[in-house]
Formats: C-alpha cells, sequence, structure tokens
C-alpha cells in the first residue's frame, strides 16, 4: 500500500533551488530543503539536474572534470542518511565520474532503509550553444529503467530525454508510475524576449504530452537563477516553474519562475486506470507496425 494520507496515494515533492560555484554550499542547501520537503509530508522527493554546482556545460572546460563523483558515493551516502532516518525515496542528480575519461549524467536512487537501489544514465545527450554535454557525458547505457520503491513504481530520465517521446513509453512499459524528470533548462537571455514564450511552452507541453500519452503522472524539477558562461560573455537565465502534471495532462502545481521553493503534492495513483480506462492507448497500440521506428529516417524513394 502507498502510504499517503489515503490509500493509493503518495506524496511527491519536488526541490526548486538556485546552484552557486561552490558544491559544498549546494549540497548543504539541497539537504535543507530535502529536509523541509519531508516537513512538509513528502515521501518522494526529487531535486533538480546536477545541482551540486553551477550548469558547467556552458563550456568545454576540462577543469569542470574535477565536479565528478563515484556512484554510489559521498552524496548518495548523505542523502542515503536522510532517506532511512525518514523512510523516503529520494531522487539525486550527480555527475558521475565510471573511470578516468569516461562520465555520465546520472540520477540516483535511494530508497528508506534500502539506502542506494540503483542509478539511471541520461540517454539522450545535447550539444548546442551553452548546452555542450557531449564534451563531458557518454550516452547512458542501462537502458530506461523503473525503480521499485514501497512509495511507488518510479521512473527516471534526465533533461534532455524529456523531448523524446519514446523515452517516455519506454519507460511507462516498464511500469512507472510517476515519471521524473531532473532538469537544467532556461533562456539565453538575449533570445528571451523573443523566443522565450515559446521555448518556455513547448517545454511545458512536452510533459503534459507524455503524462497523456502513457496515462501516468509526469514531475519536472527545474533550477532557478542566471549563471554565466564561466569562459565568455553569455550566459543561462535558468526558468524555474518546475511543476507536475496528473495522467489527464492537467497542471497540479507550478513553482514560481524565479524563486526557490519546496512543493509537495498528493498523487492519487488510482487516477492512472482511471485515466487508462477513458484513453486505452495502451490497448490500442499497433505493436505489430512500429518496427520502423528504430530507423533513423525512413527514406521514401
Amino acid at each position: 500500500m502507498k502510504k499517503g494520507d489515503k490509500p493509493g496515494t503518495v506524496r511527491v515533492g519536488l526541490v526548486q533551488m538556485s546552484c552557486s560555484d561552490n558544491p559544498d554550499e549546494n549540497m548543504k542547501k539541497a539537504l535543507a530543503l530535502t529536509e523541509d520537503a519531508i516537513r512538509q509530508g513528502a515521501q518522494v522527493i526529487c531535486l533538480p539536474e546536477l545541482f551540486r554546482s553551477r550548469y558547467f556545460c556552458q563550456s568545454e572546460d576540462a577543469a569542470q572534470f574535477a565536479l565528478a563523483e563515484a556512484i554510489p558515493g559521498p552524496s548518495t551516502e548523505a542523502f542515503a542518511k536522510i532517506a532511512a532516518r525518514h523512510d523516503v525515496a529520494i531522487i539525486v542528480s550527480l555527475f558521475e565520474k565510471r573511470a578516468p575519461g569516461l562520465y555520465h549524467n546520472t540520477t540516483a536512487v535511494v530508497d528508506g532503509k534500502r539506502g542506494y537501489i540503483g542509478k539511471y544514465r541520461k540517454m539522450h545527450i545535447p550539444d548546442d550553444p551553452r548546452y555542450y554535454e557531449k564534451y563531458f557525458f557518454t550516452p547512458g547505457d542501462l537502458g530506461f529503467k523503473t525503480f521499485n520503491t514501497d512509495k511507488a513504481e518510479l521512473g527516471v530520465l534526465i533533461c534532455w530525454d524529456q523531448w523524446y517521446p519514446e523515452a517516455a513509453r519506454l519507460t511507462a512499459l516498464k511500469g512507472a508510475e510517476i515519471l521524473f524528470y531532473p532538469t537544467a533548462i532556461g533562456w539565453h537571455p538575449e533570445e528571451k524576449d523573443e523566443f522565450g514564450v515559446n521555448q518556455h511552452q513547448a517545454w511545458e507541453t512536452m510533459q503534459r504530452s507524455h503524462a497523456v500519452a502513457n496515462g501516468c503522472f509526469v514531475v519536472a524539477v527545474n533550477r532557478i537563477g542566471f549563471e554565466p558562461d564561466p569562459r565568455g560573455a553569455g550566459g543561462i537565465q535558468f526558468w524555474g516553474q518546475s511543476f507536475m502534471v496528473a495522467p489527464d495532462g492537467r497542471i497540479l502545481c507550478r513553482a514560481p519562475v524565479d524563486k526557490e521553493c519546496v512543493m509537495v503534492e498528493e498523487l492519487d495513483l488510482g487516477e492512472m486506470s482511471r485515466t487508462r480506462h477513458g484513453w486505452p492507448f495502451f490497448r490500442d497500440r499497433r505493436i505489430d507496425a512500429y518496427g520502423p521506428i528504430t530507423e533513423r529516417y525512413i527514406d521514401t524513394d
């Protein structure tokens, strides 16, 4: 039985925070905000992408590899202590050092007294201006994963993964009740006036579509604040606005654009069945006809 206020419910917390260039300071803040979410009743807590540092992928700087750590390692141990003390599950986004010269953008899951129960490595790696992740991260090789807890079946993806319906679908097909997307996404300030509204709406629309198409909950957790490119002009203005979505696509809560906050929402997992009965997308899938989806492109000549 899920342990929300009612049978079949779970209380989910998201942590929206700003990040400085001091990893110890960021870690201390993340732990404190996680404790705050627990005081508000959260049983599953998700932090934003790579919260231990500023978003270092704005430039190709080898010095930033020093931020990486083993998983499991010191950060998972710190959160595991909180998880065990309060019997909660925590989704922790970290820069993983797997071996010299081999790094991943990774999310670890710790669960109550079980401690560290596994990790997901980001599958889709962007390479765009101020998002030079291919320089730092090897694409994930663990596949799409879910994590079984007594709170819920948790599906974990990361940021750029959120633009791919295939990733959401495959994770949902593995039984995910809630899809979590730790995220670091924002505007180039010089483009905000022209493109900002459309960019943000596209991001939110994609997450809502994942919830509708898969009949599950979606939780997207972003950071806030302006972070300059340390090696040149410009930077990224992270747009916050972390949010949770129900299986019918309605937004359950949305954080501010410019404030740190903790938000806790009770999710009725029974809503999944009710929604899927009305919108039986899983039933009507033509799995016999989808073979070409594995092709890069389908030429018609």
